[in-house]
């Protein structure tokens, strides 16, 4: 469910990668193999799907996705929570 802003939350995010890794062998993607998956998974938003303003050539909901790895170090944060792995590229199960 989006936010108040009227977007798809980092953990919403979150929570479809993980999906994604547990049904792949390796239980890893690359960001470029989520941003094509996660798009056929889940209903974005027109506010997802704008453009970032901080991020050229990414939509706000690539940006948030990214956001799982800049934010690691943060309460809640998937791979902070031990629920993802921060791999060069992507993203892992643990």
């Amino acid at each position: 469910m989006p936010d108040q802003h009227g977007r798809t939350t980092e953990a919403e995010i979150a929570e479809v990668v993980l999906e994604i890794l547990s049904q792949r062998s390796s239980g890893e993607a690359s960001y470029a193999e989520l941003v094509h998956e996660i798009p056929q998974r889940i209903s974005l938003t027109e506010t997802d799907l704008a453009p970032s303003p901080s991020r050229p050539n990414e939509a706000v909901w690539e940006q948030r996705l990214r956001n799982i790895t800049s934010h690691k170090n943060a309460e809640g944060n998937f791979i902070f929570e031990g629920r993802l792995k921060d791999v060069p590229g992507g993203l892992s199960l643990p």
